[in-house]
């Protein structure tokens, strides 16, 4: 091809790449599968890494993400970002709309709209293009965030339209509930602590230094604000629904009200139907919508006299610090818990509530018995939201974290740039190594499940185990009769361990058949720090087997897709542990796979390439191997329903609630004949 003819090509697959993603996450009507949508896309990627030179500012290929930034650079905002005034009163807003109305001296609008709990961010379009994207900082300047903020399909990178030539809109940059359960999945099961809320989850991955894995985690965009020197409408309302002209999405809710009265029904109903959307918010905005009148009104210095939010109470209990234990985690990780005076809240009894890590007990400057207030975050998770000073003793002593690991005497460790506290002693840290054990025998990894149920702590008691290797070490006479009685806990009764004879077959067995689980579930199975499920299949298929693992480079081991920094230094320091490469001579030798089998290495066919399944109900053949179909055959497997969801392959005894939802959102439901006849 010709230059101009390149220019040409990338310039077409930008424009109708666009388009789709356009229909896609704005107006919710794709016109192209996502396999045909990623064969566009690749071709664009191909294309752009031979003729770097051709690559637009708006190129669909920045979603993706792939760039790395080391430090984001400080910027001032061409209008200063103001925070708004909160209430939490209904007096407070009669009192408000009666300034505005004293003000004005005549009939307005107000508009409200939801107060999405997020990051709020600031977005510049030049001639269309969105050139800069700045978080809110201090209200005078903030953060350079571009290169992560492009990887958001929900924030537009060219518009279209009469829009102006230069303007900025102001959003919120949130994480919905979705994503941010499967996020906080895949933190715990690689080791690393769970956000406490999406809101946090949203605001630290906007900072990562690698937008690839900001791509990954699925933020998404909701405006409240466009503003520039020269108006596009003469009210808020009108220009909001006048981005969706341009290519923005337009808010969930936003109503016009003639009366503080229809503000305050409209406050009372959200309070209520907040808890069935798929993020969170934390209240309502409310703003008055003529801007002649907004600029009659004015600012203070920090916030417009205008606008105010209305923020939703939490339900918050108070209840006395009894002790706070710090508990070990398999990867090390030392969380404080705190043990409370039993309080009803939201319908439970909570005894107990997490106190995450050092820097929240500084935050909070916790004594001993101290009366804590205690809220359930999203509803679900209780959570420590403040001290009530005013009860504390005179002669309390300051909660200070330990600086010793609680069970084995190790000096704790914190990593630049991490909250977590950490035991490094992982080899020879009982915690770390009884989790390293549950976790080498769970489900997604060997799936020995007939030693569930606390039998791998009395094996671990009585010294039978200490390294994964050991399991396929033990015989008939070392478990019979062995036995231990469990104390009770919140969550179950007292009960005895016992391994009688048909418990002492069934664990043999389990061991024995696990030694045919393939490489990639091994690889999961060993329990490197940060290499969780998705992660351990793309370092299989890459290096093939453990020993080309074994010797990569980092350099190397970052040319696989989701690895970065932080996973790879972590592969290579496994590596480098005589105690670890000993565990995987002796696994070698008891038979377990590390090496991709042939048939594992080479796909089935690519029917399904790039579409999204999810898997529901009882089977012909077991459930893992039906996922392992769909991705010998190119599929995803995805844990929920949503729009992005391709089909449902649903098998008897499907949720009720999963069909319902797939019924509503128009997703195709495939019986297994239907499947099986797809994938001939």
């Amino acid at each position: 091809m010709t230059s101009q003819e390149i220019e040409s090509t990338i310039k077409a697959l930008c424009d109708e790449i666009n388009q789709h993603n356009y229909n896609y996450y704005m107006i919710d009507n794709p016109t192209i599968s996502d396999y045909d949508f990623d064969q566009l896309l690749n071709k664009l990627i191909e294309l752009e890494k031979q003729y770097p030179e051709y690559a637009l500012p708006d190129s669909p290929t920045q979603r993706v993400g792939g760039s790395v930034t080391k430090q984001f650079s400080t910027v001032k905002h061409v209008f200063p970002m103001l925070s708004l005034g909160n209430t939490y009163s209904e007096g407070e807003l009669l009192d408000f709309d009666r300034r505005i109305r004293d003000l004005v001296n005549s009939d307005f609008d107000y508009v409200c709209e939801l107060k999405y709990d997020g990051l709020a961010i600031s977005l510049l379009y030049e001639n269309g293009i969105l050139t800069r994207a700045v978080t809110r900082g201090d209200g005078v300047q903030g953060d350079d965030v571009t290169a992560n903020v492009k990887t958001i399909h929900t924030i537009p990178l060219k518009l279209k339209g009469d829009f102006p030539a230069l303007f900025e809109v102001r959003g919120e940059i949130i994480m919905n509930h979705q994503n941010f359960e499967r996020l906080n999945r895949e933190r715990d099961e690689i080791g690393e602590t769970p956000f406490a809320n999406p809101r946090n989850a949203a605001s630290g991955t906007l900072k990562l230094q690698n937008s690839a894995e900001v791509a990954h985690r699925g933020l998404d965009f909701k405006v409240y604000f466009v503003m520039g020197k020269q108006p596009y409408a003469s009210n808020h309302y009108d220009s909001l629904t006048k981005l969706s002209e341009w290519g923005f999405r337009a808010p969930d809710v936003m109503i016009k009200a003639r009366s503080i009265t229809e503000v305050i029904d409209f406050m009372h109903d959200w309070d209520i139907r907040r808890k069935t959307l798929p993020f969170d918010i934390d209240g309502i905005v409310i703003k008055v919508n003529d801007y002649s009148m907004q600029q009659q009104v004015g600012s203070t210095a920090k916030s417009p006299r205008w606008a105010i939010a209305y923020k939703f109470k939490a339900e918050r209990v108070p209840s006395q610090l009894l002790s706070v234990d710090f508990q070990v985690g398999r990867t090390g990780i030392v969380t404080p818990v705190a043990n409370l005076t039993p309080v009803p809240l939201g319908g439970t009894i909570v005894k107990r509530a997490s106190l995450h890590n050092k820097d929240v007990i500084n935050a909070y400057d916790i004594h001993e018995n101290d009366v804590l207030f205690v809220e359930k975050g999203g509803e679900i998770i209780p959570k420590i939201v403040g001290v009530d000073v005013s009860k504390r003793a005179f002669d309390a002593q300051k909660i200070r974290f330990i600086t010793r690991c609680p069970e084995c005497g190790a000096e704790l460790l914190q990593s630049e740039g991490e909250a977590g506290t950490f035991c490094p002693n992982e080899l020879h840290c009982p915690p770390q190594i009884k989790g390293k054990l549950e976790h080498f025998i769970s489900r997604k990894a060997m799936n020995i499940d007939s030693l569930g149920e606390g039998k791998v702590e009395v094996l671990y008691d009585n010294g039978l185990l200490k390294t994964p290797a050991d399991f396929y070490q033990l015989n008939y006479n070392q478990l019979l009769g062995l036995e231990k009685r469990i104390p009770a806990t919140d969550e179950k009764s007292e009960r005895i361990v016992s391994f009688r004879e048909k418990t002492v077959e069934n664990i043999l067995n389990g061991i024995n058949e696990s030694k045919n689980i393939g490489f990639e579930r091994v690889l999961f199975a060993i329990g490197i720090r940060y290499v969780g499920e998705t992660t351990a299949k793309k370092l299989a298929r890459h290096f093939k087997n453990i020993d080309n693992l074994a010797n990569a480079s980092l350099e190397e081991l970052m040319q696989v897709d989701d690895v970065g920094d932080r996973v790879a230094n972590s592969i290579v320091d496994f590596f480098m542990q005589i105690e670890n490469l000993e565990m995987i001579v002796r696994l070698r030798e008891s038979g377990l796979q590390f090496a991709l089998r042939e048939e594992e290495a080479m796909p089935l066919s690519n029917i399904l390439g790039g579409k999204s399944i999810v898997v529901s109900g009882v089977f012909s053949i077991p459930r893992d191997e039906m996922k392992q179909l769909i991705e010998k055959h190119g599929g995803k497997n995805v844990s929920s329903i949503s729009k992005n969801t391709d089909f449902v392959l649903a098998g008897e005894k499907m949720g009720p609630e999963k069909r319902k939802k797939a019924e509503n959102l128009g997703i195709p439901i495939l019986s297994e004949e239907d499947f099986l006849a797809m994938i001939k």
